[in-house]
């Protein structure tokens, strides 16, 4: 395992997480808002019948699984092997998988719609620039018009309320030593590094891709909805548009 900042293409940190954690994964508590987190998503983007979505940092696949479910044509990526094994497992007409690092993202204008939620791939790159190195990617795969929906680990509830972990104040980054249990109950004491954000970090770095942000929303796992930021909430919720390419172009 490479520390917050030695991450290379090819290893990530949190592959041995989620190696260890297997299928253990889904029996932690933020993972149990799934449906209520897609109801929204699909409400404000807007989903038409049909529509193609990417899922960044898909873990074990149950956003992109309910999507499929609901008649989406989705494509999760991971980094972690494991997960995607997972993911693909019984996955629902319409989930496809792929081992892919959400900082080499080469699909072009594919999707309808990109969403990167619970910090899958977005706020865990925490080299200096690879956050951004994701969401160029994101907004190069969403068609023009297309819609984004990503989380965002909030700075101001980190810095208020969690204790168990330090925060560097220079780079943004949380870190945290916690124990996590495998499928068969084993433990690990792990590191966890998680990117933090600011509402103005998140619309300046959106927009440095063309990517119009709609909403910036407090929210927590399982609890979806339009809300006004607020230092109370352990994440944000940002609801987003791609501009047109020409737009881009023209601007620079």
């Amino acid at each position: 395992m490479t520390d917050g900042g030695g991450e290379s293409a090819a290893d990530h940190w949190f592959e041995p997480v989620a190696d260890h954690l297997g299928a253990a994964y889904d029996r932690y508590a933020h993972t149990k808002g799934t449906v209520q987190e897609v109801d929204h998503i699909v409400a404000q983007l807007a989903l038409a019948p049909g529509a193609r979505v990417l899922d960044v940092g898909c873990g074990t696949g149950r956003h992109a699984r309910e999507l499929a479910r609901r008649g989406f044509a989705v494509h999760g990526i991971d980094i972690s092997h494991r997960f995607v094994e997972l993911a693909r497992d019984g996955a629902p007409d319409g989930a496809t998988f792929e081992r892919l690092d959400a900082r080499s993202l080469a699909f072009d204008a594919e999707f309808d719609a990109v969403v990167c939620l619970c910090q899958g791939a977005f706020g865990m790159m925490t080299a200096d620039g690879d956050d951004d190195l994701v969401v160029a990617g994101m907004a190069r795969a969403v068609r023009d018009g297309g819609r984004l929906a990503l989380s965002a680990f909030n700075a101001y509830f980190a810095v208020r309320y969690h204790e168990e972990a330090s925060f560097d104040a220079a780079t943004g980054v949380s870190h945290e030593r916690t124990d996590v249990r495998s499928e068969t109950g084993e433990v690990a004491n792990v590191d966890l590094w998680t990117g933090c954000y600011t509402p103005r970090e998140l619309r300046l770095l959106l927009g440095a891709h063309a990517l119009r942000v709609d909403s910036v929303s407090s929210v927590e796992p399982g609890a979806y909805a339009l809300a006004p930021a607020t230092t109370e909430s352990p994440e944000f919720l940002v609801l987003a548009t791609r501009l047109p390419r020409k737009m881009e172009q023209m601007s620079r």
